[in-house]
């Protein structure tokens, strides 16, 4: 039930030049690498490689655990017949530390993942091949070798839907242009594209006081621009320190949109956390289990306090692990809400 499944976390390093040289030749099968049997193979019309389907020591940490395509005449066909992009991946495999960490904390995210898989036509060019389509491919365009991580989003036709993705190695970077480059992009998507994108941009930290942080909470958590919320105690007040999207609420907005939710301490103390009393409203819910982002945990907590349902917020195997759980529960579980390593989280059910 829980093959699908992928551990990562939201997280990048940013190496901003190739890892490799121009001069060095293409890996060979004795070359050091961890997936040798793949680091070096051309481009193979209708080949498919599959994190599911390889063992663990031999899927190549570079392309983290997406299935991607190695047949990109197939994969413009495929764009054709299903109306969907084609999530184009130009990689160094065996890649550098910038190429793997892209691997495990970028294309290994299980939103990411997801949104790869079902929205998309994921095909990937290794850029360290001399042969075959990989070499044609490279040259049409215009991508150099030996190369940090590129991702294209193109059409059937080739043409570009946004630009190329170069020197942004996070997680932010790749789910804006995932949700840019669609029509019709999913509420999961576009919570996970403005979460990410404030988080690596920089957020700000506001702290409220109110006679119940549980209430409060969930009032705070509605507002857009609001990223997360957590409650806790300060100088002897139920406080909620609110981080925001500066990009997208200011500090005036803010505290008069929280209205009486809450009173702004424009100089707080140190606020001590109550993890026991966070994401109240949602903790009492079926959900509490299900591994989800900062961002959704908040607004989930804040639809369930008005007695709605937050099934919209969440992606469709989000939905598949709360469907799992309700069949099989157990207390023992713990609760994620938004806090906490997602990929762990992600992993832990998988085992």
């Amino acid at each position: 039930m829980w093959k699908w499944m992928c551990a990562a976390s939201a997280a990048l390093c940013a190496g901003l030049i190739g890892c490799g040289s121009p001069q060095q030749a293409a890996p060979s099968s004795s070359a050091v690498s961890p997936t040798p049997s793949l680091s070096a193979t051309p481009m193979q019309e209708g080949a498919v490689i599959s994190s599911n389907k390889e063992p663990a020591n031999e899927y190549p940490t570079e392309l983290g655990q997406v299935h991607w395509g190695r047949d990109f005449k197939g994969a413009l066909a495929e764009g054709e017949r299903t109306g969907k992009p084609i999530l184009v991946l130009f990689d160094e495999v065996p890649g550098c530390h910038t190429v793997q960490t892209y691997g495990r904390k970028v294309l290994s995210h299980p939103l990411i993942v997801e949104a790869a898989e079902t929205l998309f036509v994921p095909v990937v060019v290794y850029n360290n091949v001399f042969t075959g389509p990989d070499t044609r491919i490279m040259a049409e365009f215009k991508e150099p070798t030996w190369n940090n991580p590129v991702v294209r989003i193109i059409n059937p036709d080739k043409s570009a839907r946004v630009p190329r993705i170069s020197g942004d190695y996070s997680v932010g970077g790749l789910a804006n242009a995932m949700v840019k480059s669609l029509q019709a992009p999913p509420m999961w998507l576009k919570i996970l594209a403005g979460e990410t994108k404030a988080k690596r941009d920089g957020t700000k930290d506001a702290l409220f006081s109110m006679y119940c942080f549980w209430s409060g909470e969930a009032s705070l958590g509605q507002i857009e621009g609001v990223v997360s919320t957590m409650p806790g105690f300060e100088g002897g007040k139920e406080v909620v320190q609110v981080t925001y999207d500066p990009t997208v609420i200011n500090l005036d907005t803010l505290v008069s949109r929280a209205g009486n939710a809450g009173t702004h301490i424009s100089s707080p103390g140190k606020m001590r956390p109550s993890l026991k009393d966070n994401k109240y409203h949602l903790a009492h819910t079926s959900w509490r289990q299900v591994p989800m982002t900062s961002l959704q945990a908040t607004l989930a907590n804040a639809s369930v306090s008005r007695k709605q349902d937050p099934m919209g917020l969440f992606s469709p195997r989000q939905r598949q692990i709360h469907k799992a759980l309700l069949a099989n529960p157990d207390s023992s579980r713990p609760m994620h809400l938004g806090h906490g390593d997602l990929i762990e989280a992600w992993s832990r059910l998988q085992r």
